[in-house]
């Protein structure tokens, strides 16, 4: 019975260390892409929204700052609005 509770002893930890190292290269090589995307990619190019895209629907002033504010603290000034329709 020792032998084997011993060889499942020893399958579990080799099947965890396993896991654990390819979880660990995917963390790494991840982080590498994204280090290496951020680097050589283009940034976007905004484009300024116009006037005159504007409905008759619009957004009063006061909820338009109160969201594009929402949406600055929710992604810590990562996100930026650029289009805003009525549905």
């Amino acid at each position: 019975m020792e032998g084997e509770f011993g060889s499942a002893i020893m399958l579990l930890v080799v099947g965890m260390v396993t896991v654990f190292s390819i979880l660990f290269l995917v963390v790494i090589f991840g982080k590498l892409l994204i280090s290496i995307v951020n680097k050589y990619s283009p940034t976007p190019v905004i484009q300024p929204v116009s006037k005159s895209s504007q409905s008759s629907d619009f957004i009063p002033k006061g909820k338009m700052a109160a969201i594009v504010a929402a949406v600055d603290i929710l992604s810590e000034g990562k996100a930026r609005i650029t289009k805003m329709e009525k549905l």
